[in-house]
């Protein structure tokens, strides 16, 4: 850990020199612990100049999501106030449910190089390739009903949107209900699950998993998505530092939770303008069968209110059915 809290301290202050003095003192630990903890960071690819009289100075860093890159930056969150940054975990949303019903406290944020089982919506496969895209799931603890945090994953997808837009320059748009979309194509997935108290039937927990793709080429997508899946790097040609992207979605959720649910109107507002799905013709999709309809507006609720070939008024959840295109993914 002592490496972490050093590596926390060069990161806020990159660009910048601090003795092995200031940051023994500020840590508690010894400067022979300090000057363990820079060589074990570069032996991990991160360049540290080194001068006499001056201490230390991050130069350059490995894109890695891990605790150090992040805890300075979250240090006033309540989201993001825990974090477990993992190498490798069957999906993030499973272990932050783990952690969850063994008591883990509101604000625990898990992060993963890779998933091995990552999960959208209906049980559907989310790619999740190593080092190259954002895998985080957060626990949030509302003393709600369940009945109140049905529109939860929507206030989500707008807290994402700023959040790319704080650390990237472009704000995406959502295709309802929960994916980010950019060009008409996926570029984040959504899945929130809730945990409920058997005797009660109390909310006890809500786990909300984000999924981006942060650094992939057309290639690291699977064939069958490779049309409709998209990147950060490929909009912007640039990579993408995670561990920036990250900080700025976990501060972006954690505002957007101090909001939830009083502030309505400034979320419903926000996710009525970024909503690509609203004025075009889509298909309604449930198990069984698929209907024709167009999309007329998001109602108060976070609902998707359409129109059918009969002239007939509909208001549709997420959790009733899927929506897409009529001819592609948005």
């Amino acid at each position: 850990m002592s490496r972490e809290r050093v590596l926390s301290l060069l990161r806020e202050r990159q660009g910048e020199y601090l003795s092995g003095e200031a940051m023994s003192r500020t840590l508690g630990i010894s400067r022979a612990g300090v000057w363990k903890a820079i060589e074990g960071l570069r032996q991990e690819g991160y360049t540290i100049a080194s001068a006499p009289n001056r201490g230390y100075c991050l130069e350059d860093a490995p894109d890695r999501l891990r605790v150090g890159e992040l805890f300075g930056l979250l240090s006033d969150a309540k989201i993001g106030s825990q974090l477990a940054c993992l190498d490798e975990i069957d999906s993030t949303n499973t272990e932050c449910k783990r952690r969850a019903m063994d008591g883990a406290p509101e604000g625990l944020v898990v992060t993963a190089e890779e998933q091995t089982g990552g999960r959208g919506r209906r049980g559907r496969r989310f790619q999740s390739p190593r080092g190259k895209g954002l895998y985080l799931s957060a626990l949030f603890r509302p003393d709600l009903e369940p009945a109140r945090v049905t529109d939860f994953t929507a206030w989500v997808a707008v807290a994402v949107c700023d959040g790319i837009e704080a650390c990237c320059g472009v704000r995406p748009q959502i295709k309802w209900t929960n994916d980010i979309v950019m060009g008409g194509k996926k570029l984040v997935g959504i899945l929130t699950e809730l945990g409920i108290e058997s005797e009660t039937n109390a909310l006890d927990y809500l786990v909300t998993g984000i999924g981006v793709n942060v650094n992939q080429e057309r290639e690291d997508f699977l064939p069958e998505i490779q049309d409709m899946a998209v990147s950060l790097s490929q909009i912007l040609g640039r990579p993408v530092r995670r561990a920036e992207l990250a900080a700025q979605i976990i501060l972006a959720l954690d505002r957007m939770y101090a909001a939830y649910p009083e502030d309505r109107a400034e979320y419903l507002e926000k996710y009525r303008a970024d909503c690509v799905t609203t004025g075009h013709q889509v298909q309604l999709i449930t198990p069984t069968a698929r209907r024709q309809a167009f999309a007329l507006e998001i109602d108060s609720d976070f609902n998707l209110v359409v129109e059918l070939y009969n002239g007939k008024r509909e208001t549709v959840s997420a959790g009733e059915v899927s929506v897409r295109g009529m001819y592609g993914y948005v």
